[in-house]
């Protein structure tokens, strides 16, 4: 049996054949926005923690995770450095960008698969699930640099308690260090797990899991480029791409109000409906145990 807890955001608890794998570290939230109700430093069980990307909302916490439990922390090589300057021992530490496929020991390994960040520098809030978009194509490195500056700076506005939130969590990664996505072999099944709304068309497929987390939340980035349609249709042209007999969706809930937005989850289920039927849309609560192989 397979169980998946979700923490908020795009964290997860994967439980299987004995495990304990973290799916990102970010459990700590702003003052006033929906979540676990706990910390980092509250989790004293973990043999693992596989990271997306170095952004805080994924990161920030599993430096407090590896120390209390010992857990190995999986992610990109940036990941990596910023865990050793916050103190994680190098034997704990494995770094990746995609191709490897490490043992995490009982049965279970994990595939690394080079990914694609979602397009933060193309907006400010989040957009509704329905809401299409289009234009901002063929953006050049540099401007999407200037964005993100101007992001960032819109993000201060948004009062003290999200300033405050940022400075605790800002453990200086430089950028994200590439978003990467993971496929779990278990003896229950497969799992991918997907923390920011981007991918390579060409790398997912071909990858069949039985299970997807895909994650909902701002501009969809497909080969590079932000996707000219909505959140949903990008969820969906993924889960085509995939074919899971169920999906599950991440990044979805308003983890940092001013800026995240509660995501409606039905005009996803619709699209899913319409492009992929043989999928089956599971929501999570927060921290519910969801059997899922």
């Amino acid at each position: 049996m397979a169980t998946l807890d979700w923490y908020g955001c795009a964290t997860f608890r994967l439980g299987v054949a004995g495990l304990t794998i973290f799916l990102d570290a970010y459990i700590d939230r702003v003052e006033g926005a929906p979540g676990p109700g706990m910390s980092a430093g509250d989790i004293d069980e973990a043999d693992w923690v596989v990271v997306g990307h170095s952004h805080f909302d994924h990161l920030w916490g599993a430096e407090r995770i590896a120390s209390r439990t010992g857990a190995k922390i999986i992610g990109t090589h940036e990941t990596v450095r910023v865990m050793e300057a916050q103190g994680v021992p190098l034997d704990q530490l494995v770094a990746v960008s995609g191709g490897e496929r490490v043992d995490l020991g009982n049965g279970v390994t994990v595939a690394v698969y080079p990914s694609q960040h979602s397009c933060v520098w193309s907006h400010q809030q989040m957009g509704v699930a329905d809401e299409v978009c289009i234009g901002d194509l063929g953006v050049l490195y540099h401007q999407r640099q200037e964005r993100m500056g101007e992001l960032f700076d819109w993000l201060t506005s948004l009062g003290p308690t999200v300033t405050d939130h940022l400075r605790v969590s800002d453990q200086g990664p430089r950028g994200d260090g590439g978003a990467l996505v993971y496929v779990f072999h278990t003896p229950e099944g497969s799992v991918f797990y997907q923390d920011t709304s981007g991918h390579w068309s060409g790398i997912l497929r071909d990858l069949r899991p039985d299970v997807a987390i895909i994650a909902a939340a701002g501009r969809g980035n497909v080969d590079g480029e932000p996707i000219q349609g909505s959140l949903a249709q990008f969820v969906a042209r993924q889960a085509d791409l995939l074919r899971p007999a169920t999906t599950i969706l991440s990044h979805h809930d308003d983890w940092l109000p001013g800026f995240s937005v509660d995501t409606d989850v039905e005009p996803i289920r619709a699209e899913l409906a319409r492009m992929v039927p043989r999928t089956r849309l599971v929501e999570l609560g927060y921290v519910d145990g969801t059997r899922i192989l």
